[in-house]
């Protein structure tokens, strides 16, 4: 399992690659997050996670996770997950779109207007407060704000955004049914990788959906 201050470090690494995307003369490796492990390898995973009752003993705020950093060359995290995610992207010096087109794989929803996008925290940020990250130094939730080495950030619509808050799957699932073997396999997945605990409704829902939808 990678330690949120190794995967800190990872993620403010420049490349070759990120120059060409921020002049926009390169497309990502990827047209969408990282994909989340196999199902068997997700069981695995989802039987290593803690199970504990959500809690924190300090009261969240969104501000405690510095979010939208600089991850490659000129372009925050929203920024690279726009351009990743989306359909013909181009953007410009600054790495923000000019043109292209996102449909969000939660719903379905399609528009080419990139400020009606949003960007998705697969685990979001109170949710992982409440599981463990409000023991995290600030440079550690900065880079789970902006983690974009595991299935954590999505463009997808504000509607299904805003629906779902942050619920976890027990409380909330995509509209589009054909999404969730892969979307509790990515919480799943980002929960391993930062160590952060589940509640026994959350983990019995995350098993339901691996046994009946993978």
């Amino acid at each position: 399992m990678r330690s949120p201050v190794a995967r800190a470090a990872g993620l403010f690494t420049a490349t070759a690659a990120s120059v060409l995307l921020a002049l926009g003369l390169a497309s990502p490796a990827s047209a969408a997050p990282p994909p989340p492990p196999s199902v068997s390898e997700a069981r695995s995973q989802l039987a290593a996670l803690t199970v504990e009752s959500e809690g924190s003993g300090s009261p969240y705020d969104r501000d405690l996770f510095p979010h939208w950093s600089a991850v490659e060359g000129n372009c925050n995290a929203r920024e690279y997950v726009l351009r990743r995610d989306g359909d013909n992207v181009s953007v410009g010096n600054d790495c923000y779109p000019t043109s292209g087109s996102w449909t969000s794989p939660y719903d379905g929803v399609r528009t080419s207007t990139p400020s009606q996008v949003q960007i998705d925290h697969m685990v979001p940020l109170a949710e992982a407060w409440r599981s463990g990250a409000d023991t995290w130094s600030t440079s550690q939730r900065e880079a789970f704000a902006n983690d974009i080495d595991t299935p954590q950030l999505w463009a997808v619509s504000g509607s299904s955004n805003q629906s779902k808050s942050d619920q976890d799957p027990a409380e909330w699932l995509p509209p589009s049914t054909s999404i969730h073997c892969t979307y509790v396999r990515s919480w799943i997945n980002v929960k391993y990788e930062w160590n952060l605990s589940v509640d026994s409704a959350e983990r019995s829902a995350l098993q339901s959906v691996l046994d009946s939808r993978c």
